[in-house]
């Protein structure tokens, strides 16, 4: 009987640590990865823009968001960062200001303003896959 409960033990204790494990589900080339490169931060992931819907609406910061001034949302920098964004599959960047919060979408990093996803380039496609850092 000991030996019975034993085993019992031996085989949940397997099941439970199995369930702990890292499950492939989570990586994905859409994945955002952040790391600190000489102070700064940088960030990769997928970029989206918002435009005339939330033209002239007031933004996490109390502004009111101008689809053709250079600004962004972010999930966590302070508002007023200044961010470099470099879009990873034409190699063109820009600078935005921070001035709202999101994107509450997918495995997305930053909305940008439509000014911003004009100047990189990625209006038609909608999304971009690109870089942050952290500049001020």
């Amino acid at each position: 009987m000991r030996r019975i409960l034993l085993l019992m033990g031996t085989v949940i204790g397997a099941f439970l640590l199995a369930g702990c494990t890292a499950s492939p589900r989570f990586t994905s080339v859409n994945y955002p990865t952040t790391r600190s490169v000489e102070g700064s931060i940088v960030e990769e992931g997928i970029a989206s823009y918002y435009a005339e819907e939330f033209h002239g609406r007031k933004t996490s910061s109390g502004e009111i968001y101008d689809m053709n001034a250079m600004t962004a949302a972010h999930p966590t920098l302070p508002f007023n960062t200044m961010v470099k964004v470099t879009n990873l599959e034409n190699g063109m960047s820009t600078i935005v200001r921070i001035n709202d919060r999101g994107p509450f979408k997918d495995m997305r990093i930053i909305d940008l303003s439509y000014a911003a996803a004009k100047a990189i380039s990625m209006i038609g496609t909608g999304t971009a896959r690109v870089k942050l850092e952290v500049i001020k």
